[in-house]
């Protein structure tokens, strides 16, 4: 994806408001002067962590970090949250990645996987646009199956990004149709090849199979694809989001998560024990329904935004 335009901050803020707004309240009740951080208000810190998902062990850490540091010292409401927005960032700053599909081989073969509703299709569909929108030569492939409703839906992203499409009927196979694409994606001379995949569930091990073929047969082509395994995650399902990393993660191989719906959901600090839970980074986030609501994850202005702060670190 593209740096970031200029207002995405903005729009990061907007998109994660209903999480800022509980933390923001929850800070403002706790922190109402100026007055020494006490025992009982760290807390109380590390219950409202715990309840916006940060998990636990982030919770612990983080308050542990303000005892550390301002233990005794009186402190007011801007003050906690610069200093929290400082700690989430350290927590999340190692589990940043980029995802650059133009700076790899041709064709750049990348992989949407995830659950039904997760955002695969609507995820793809926007880095489509993006990628076209920086002249690539682009080819949407509808792995996906089994719902006819998918193949439509991406077929109108496809359309609507300027990108080629290849499709087969109902109950097809996935696989060959992988195969098919990448190997007119090498005849054809287009950068970047995108597939989606039917949506998986732990206890579908078919599908989870299925899968397996697909990253086999594209590997009969070019030993190193895909180039990119995205894992597309949606906020909204809280923690679930957790054991669906770790079931993908553990199958299959992720080399990117993508966090959907931040804008869906109050809890969108679930992105910090997922992203310390995978070995993959998180790589692309998304707050909206826009195609410029996708974009690259930054781990610094994520934090300032989910405390409630609005504008970018300076």
């Amino acid at each position: 994806m593209t740096e970031p335009k200029r207002g995405w901050f903005q729009r990061l803020t907007e998109g994660l408001s209903r999480s800022s707004k509980q933390m923001g309240e929850q800070i403002t009740q706790a922190f109402v002067a100026k007055e020494p951080l006490d025992q009982a208000k760290l807390d109380e810190l590390e219950e409202m962590l715990i309840e916006a998902d940060l998990g636990p062990h982030s919770a612990a850490r983080i308050t542990q970090r303000f005892s550390d540091e301002k233990f005794g010292k009186s402190v007011d409401e801007a003050e906690i949250k610069e200093a929290l927005a400082a700690a989430i960032g350290d927590e999340l700053s190692a589990r940043q990645g980029d995802f650059d599909a133009l700076s790899g081989p041709r064709p750049y073969i990348v992989l949407f996987i995830g659950v039904n509703g997760s955002g695969k299709t609507t995820t793809l569909g926007k880095i489509a646009a993006d990628l076209t929108g920086r002249g690539a030569k682009v080819l949407v492939v509808a792995g996906d199956t089994f719902r006819a409703a998918a193949v439509e839906q991406l077929k109108v992203w496809a359309e609507r990004a300027g990108a080629d499409f290849m499709s087969r009927p109902p109950n097809s196979d996935a696989a060959g149709l992988a195969f098919d694409a990448v190997e007119r994606a090498r005849a054809q001379g287009y950068d970047v090849v995108l597939i989606d995949t039917a949506g998986r569930l732990q206890n579908k091990q078919g599908l989870m199979d299925e899968l397996h073929k697909i990253i086999r047969v594209v590997k009969k082509i070019d030993p190193d694809a895909p180039h990119e395994t995205l894992l597309v995650l949606d906020a909204t399902v809280g923690r679930n989001a957790l054991a669906q990393e770790n079931i993908f993660g553990n199958q299959i191989g992720v080399s990117g998560i993508v966090m959907t719906k931040l804008d869906g959901t109050a809890r969108g600090g679930v992105l910090v024990p997922v992203a310390q839970a995978s070995d993959s980074p998180i790589k692309l986030i998304g707050v909206g329904e826009g195609i410029e609501d996708l974009q690259p994850f930054n781990a610094r202005a994520f934090a300032r935004s989910l405390v409630g702060l609005t504008e970018p670190a300076a």
